[in-house]
């Protein structure tokens, strides 16, 4: 089938929206060479396959306001996506919180359901310390990092649900982005073992991720949305 929906937004606006992610992805530290060359050769193959996108690297909140600020509905689904990618793995961390309250600052956008996001702050320098600490050849537990303080009869995380599933669709560059981006079901728990010795535990992302259903129900609509409004084959996103 042949898309017949027209890109909503302009090759401005992509360029822009990717490198906000890759920001975002590259403020903890922990995303190596070959993951950057993963991310970029999907954006390239999957958003814009025929567009020059320029050099993908770090931009700065002049730029994305440049590009983002003037609609605060893109700025928005933009923002969004880069909270997807900042939970991703489970865990929101300090520099991925410090970026994203820049990328609101800079938008003019003030979104409430991020304080409840910010109850579950995670210290990875602590943590790193304490796997160091670890004796020699014990296994290590990845903590559950988006696990906010337990609250009887209260979803912390209640705002940001509410929020991730304002997420609309407008441009099947995009969609298909996320359809890439979202694992199509839970990936299996397993064990990182070195030299036969099961060195970390990695529980179910579903598991691990409190917001994973709200990830799903993104991942869906993208799927809905490439479907039934731009007539396009998704049989290589199930």
């Amino acid at each position: 089938m042949t898309s017949i929906s027209a890109p909503s937004y302009t090759n401005e606006q992509i360029s822009a929206w990717l490198r906000g992610l890759l920001t975002l992805a590259w403020a903890d530290g922990h995303y190596d060479e070959e993951e950057q060359e993963l991310i970029a050769a999907l954006t390239q193959s999957e958003l814009a396959p025929k567009t020059e996108l320029g050099t993908l690297e770090t931009i700065s909140t002049d730029e994305l306001v440049t590009a983002l600020g003037h609609d605060k509905g893109i700025a928005e689904n933009f923002l969004r996506t880069a909270v997807m990618v900042a939970v991703a793995d489970g865990v929101y961390s300090s520099s991925e919180d410090k970026v994203l309250r820049e990328f609101c600052q800079a938008l003019g956008l003030e979104i409430a359901a991020l304080e409840s996001l910010r109850s579950t702050l995670y210290d990875r320098e602590a943590e790193t310390s304490a796997e160091t600490a670890a004796a020699p050849g014990a296994a290590v537990e990845v903590a559950p990092g988006l696990r906010p303080p337990e609250k009887t009869g209260v979803d912390v995380l209640a705002p940001m649900r509410d929020w991730l599933d304002g997420m609309e669709m407008h441009d099947p560059r995009v969609a298909r982005f996320l359809c890439k981006m979202i694992p199509p079901q839970c990936p299996f728990e397993r064990d990182v073992k070195l030299f036969g010795r099961k060195v970390v535990h990695i529980p179910p992302l579903c598991k691990l991720n409190p917001l994973y259903e709200q990830l799903v129900g993104i991942r869906f609509r993208a799927l809905s949305y490439l479907a039934d409004d731009c007539k396009e084959d998704i049989s290589d996103y199930i």
